[in-house]
């Protein structure tokens, strides 16, 4: 059984995008570091998201990269410690540069969260989970 995953996404500029992440606070392993690739890790675990550029992407998928303007693969979402943890965080997308499309709000009585793109317009969801609020089954 594989011991760790590591999601690939393309990006159009390694350097920009490098500089939007950083702002929002994530962290970067320069041993994985290339001219056209940056690696970007998140929590604890440190889960491992290369930005690739679109050209060498597209090489490795052998596809067309989705156009994240009329449709999205997937959903990025990001565990937050508190309700004012996704507030600050979406502050935080915002004067980076990035579009919250869910402004940060509670749902279902026990999860607060928002939605945010990227530059590249990779969808992100960042979600503060109160278990102690969660119904019973």
């Amino acid at each position: 059984m594989a011991n760790e995953i590591w999601i690939n996404l393309p990006v159009k500029d390694v350097k920009r995008s490098k500089e939007f992440f950083s702002a929002l606070g994530f962290s970067f392993n320069e041993q994985h570091a290339g001219h056209n690739n940056a690696c970007m890790q998140s929590g604890d675990k440190k889960v491992t998201i290369m930005l690739f550029e679109q050209n060498t992407f597209k090489s490795f998928i052998q596809t067309e990269v989705a156009d994240t303007k009329t449709g999205n693969e997937v959903l990025f979402s990001i565990g937050a410690d508190s309700r004012e943890a996704v507030d600050e965080f979406a502050e935080k997308v915002t004067a980076a540069g990035g579009v919250i499309f869910s402004k940060p709000a509670e749902t279902q009585g026990w999860m607060y969260g928002c939605a945010f793109s990227d530059l590249d317009g990779h969808r992100w969801n960042l979600l503060y989970m109160d278990m102690s609020k969660m119904p019973k089954q």
